[in-house]
């Protein structure tokens, strides 16, 4: 193989694996934002909204006992 060739396939590689690490830091940090409160659209404050209904709900059981 001659030397262009070689940096072509070597240049190739570095520009996939920048892709694929790019993406997956991009994913990475989408997923963990919303895994943080923001005031009411994220994940997070879902889980926290439920959690309180649950909580209610299991008072509300335990009074008609």
């Amino acid at each position: 193989m001659t030397p262009e060739i070689i940096t072509a396939i070597a240049s190739a590689i570095v520009v996939v694996l920048t892709a694929f690490f790019g993406f997956s830091k991009w994913v990475i940090k989408t997923f963990l934002h919303e895994l943080k409160p923001n005031g009411g659209s994220s994940i997070k404050d879902q889980v926290n909204r439920l959690e309180n209904r649950i909580d209610d709900i299991y008072q509300i059981l335990a009074e008609r006992k």
